[in-house]
């Protein structure tokens, strides 16, 4: 793939990252847990990681985090709750998908990515609030990242399909 169709394509991939955490900012899910989230990006992030590489998905977590603290007002405590979980997510879904694709599948990698973000983001609690009770919520956060988790991978799978199928990433 040349350089230019492939910063095209993760120039896109950033945008639909960016849309669905707009999306999903909109979404309120009635849990008495602050900061529960679809996690509807990471199916971007995924979809990044089995047709390009850690790198580039990196690029697309980092950025879209960047624009849509931005666009969503977080400020910078929501910036670096979401850039630790994105990261650590990341950096978890592609280690189990280069080292271990044959073991895992891609719902798999996606729930370990949702776990992964998921204890990030509550380590990033932790140190800001230097209080370590916050690890009292992981059990039930962890719960609820891997339903989305699950949803996520299976939504990847089905566009994982799809896009083999198109023949977009072809040379």
């Amino acid at each position: 793939m040349n350089k230019t169709k492939k910063l095209v394509l993760i120039s896109l991939f950033i945008s639909q990252a960016l849309v669905l955490s707009i999306i999903e900012s909109w979404i309120s899910i009635p849990i008495p847990v602050p900061g529960v989230k679809l996690g509807l990006a990471n199916i971007i992030t995924l979809i990044v990681i089995i047709f390009f590489s850690f790198k580039e998905a990196l690029i697309v977590v980092i950025i879209r985090t960047m624009l849509a603290s931005i666009f969503g007002g977080g400020g910078l405590i929501v910036f670096l709750f979401s850039c630790a979980g994105g990261v650590l997510s990341t950096a978890v879904m592609a280690g189990l998908y280069k080292v271990k694709y044959d073991i895992f599948s891609i719902v798999g990698i996606s729930v370990a990515g949702a776990a992964a973000h998921n204890i990030g983001q509550v380590l990033v609690a932790a140190f800001l609030m230097k209080d370590i009770a916050v690890i009292t919520l992981l059990p039930l956060i962890l719960i609820l990242g891997s339903l989305m988790g699950i949803l996520v991978g299976i939504i990847s799978n089905f566009l994982e399909d799809k896009l083999n199928r198109a023949k977009i990433f072809d040379v």
